[in-house]
């Protein structure tokens, strides 16, 4: 699916890691799903999060872009997002997103990007608006993650599933 760019992070998010020995830049990825979707994120920080995805490989049977692709894609912009304001000691977990799909793309790819509408202590929720290469929107998508506390349970690591 090509090769991955480098993501662009905020240098003080990318200090704030490296103060915890965590190379972000090298450890980021769109994650098993999204690699295998083709999604490169493009720029990250908590105030904008910019991802593409390729429409071949991502089709229904009438050859469109699949409607859980755009979701897989806006699912994964806003958590990003909201990991990167929840910071360190926290996690991001999608407990809500919805999906309102505007028009059929049939090639290409399309873009997300995603922008909060809310941060808090434990939510941030992420207006996600997906593009097709004309700019026309192919979808608008809002997704809402609980931000948990990282936690001790198990040795100070990540917990297993969330």
């Amino acid at each position: 699916m090509g090769e991955q760019q480098q993501v662009r992070f905020p240098q003080e998010v990318i200090e704030e890691y490296a103060a915890l020995g965590v190379d972000l830049p090298a450890l980021f990825s769109a994650g098993d799903l999204g690699t295998r979707m083709g999604i490169q994120i493009l720029e990250a920080s908590a105030d904008k999060v910019v991802g593409t995805m390729p429409v071949e490989g991502n089709t229904q049977p009438y050859g469109l872009l699949h409607g859980g692709a755009s979701a897989v894609l806006a699912e994964t912009l806003g958590s990003v997002g909201a990991m990167l304001h929840g910071g360190s000691t926290k996690v991001a977990v999608g407990v809500d997103l919805n999906c309102t799909h505007h028009r059929g793309v049939r090639s290409g790819s399309v873009t997300g990007v995603a922008t909060p509408v809310h941060r808090g202590r434990s939510t941030a929720t992420y207006e996600i608006v997906i593009s097709d290469e004309q700019d026309r929107r192919v979808c608008s998508a809002r997704l809402t993650c609980m931000l948990r506390d990282l936690g001790t349970p198990n040795g100070g690591q990540a917990p297993a599933s969330v």
